[in-house]
């Protein structure tokens, strides 16, 4: 049995006005601010936890603050943030709008306090009324979007937002490359996923397979050997083969998150199999050999490098372990419990 992920990391990365971006080693580094895209994973992080606690409260609210000053009047988010508060760039459709969105969509359905439900779905639905021109970002929100119509299927925002988010993906490609984009680039599970849950929650099996498909490739393309060997920072290109690096916590992260809603979507226990491969690549079992999770704070490593791990602790890479570690402890008692 797995134990439930330690927060005590992430609360230390966290102060009065939100989530610090960079650590140095496990020191956060306060004079680089913080970022929506950040805030935004550790909201879907802590209201996804089942045991909540006084300090996940504290987090959620924080957190759901941080993503509602953001928002300007139109939807748009603004993203960094000095550390005096004032924000730095002005508001915009980029990924952390989509961030936001999903974070939003995740909160307005499973924060435990029903005022903090009801603003998040606010902010939800100021922001669903208006559409990015980037793929990524419309992925990110459409995960939102699945989140909101699986719990309310009424909710026409929600589904006008998924169904344009994934028409793009749709789109014919050619069986030599199913794949949305010219190249793998960056969060490719959330793509997949975004397929998926658009199947799951518009009743669409034709949607479901397609991305169970997409799924399917991306883990042919990102296993080796038994172990995850995910697309490094720089991506990869058509026929690209063996290792590559600088390996992003992040990436392991949403490719379990797609390997978690497929199973959601089909009780396939494959699935599960194939999730529990990103929590063994932050136990070791991946192209270094390299734990890339400190278990005692629940902290991640912020990469993974041909002569080894980057020894920073950032907010990015310590959301994704703590992620890849609820769903592994999730898997351990389904499969306790005979899934």
């Amino acid at each position: 049995m797995i134990d439930p992920p330690n927060y005590a990391h992430l609360a230390a990365m966290t102060d009065n006005n939100g989530l610090f971006e960079h650590a140095l080693h496990d020191l956060p580094r306060p004079e680089h601010g913080y970022c929506v895209d950040d805030v935004a994973r550790a909201l879907v992080v802590v209201v996804r936890e089942p045991n909540q606690s006084p300090l996940l409260e504290h987090l959620t609210e924080t957190y759901l603050r941080f993503l509602e000053s953001a928002l300007d009047a139109d939807g748009r988010s603004h993203n960094r943030m000095a550390r005096d508060g004032s924000w730095e760039d002005a508001a915009s459709l980029g990924d952390w709008w989509g961030r936001s969105v999903w974070a939003l969509g995740v909160a307005s359905v499973s924060a435990a306090e029903t005022f903090t439900r009801h603003r998040a779905a606010r902010s939800f639905h100021r922001a669903a009324a208006i559409r990015s021109p980037h793929l990524h970002s419309m992925v990110f929100a459409g995960l939102g979007a699945t989140e909101v119509l699986l719990a309310n299927p009424g909710d026409d925002a929600a589904r006008s937002l998924l169904t344009a988010a994934i028409e793009p993906i749709l789109r014919p490609q050619s069986r030599s490359w199913p794949w949305p984009e010219s190249r793998l680039r960056y969060a490719n599970g959330a793509i997949a996923e975004a397929v998926i849950g658009a199947g799951q929650a518009l009743e669409d099996a034709a949607i479901l397979d397609r991305g169970l498909r997409l799924l399917e490739f991306l883990l042919e393309v990102e296993t080796a050997d038994g172990h995850l060997s995910v697309t490094g920072s720089a991506g990869r290109d058509r026929g690209q083969t063996g290792p590559l690096f600088d390996q992003q916590p992040i990436e392991v992260a949403s490719l379990v998150d797609a390997c978690v809603r497929a199973f959601a979507a089909t009780s396939d226990a494959r699935w599960l199999a194939a999730a529990q491969l990103g929590f063994d690549w932050f136990l070791g079992n991946n192209d270094g050999n390299v734990v890339m999770l400190d278990e005692l704070t629940g902290a991640g490593y912020d990469g993974l490098h041909r002569s080894g791990r980057n020894d920073n602790r950032g907010a990015e890479s310590t959301l994704a372990a703590l992620s890849t570690w609820q769903h592994a402890r999730r898997i351990s008692l389904l499969v306790g419990a005979g899934a």
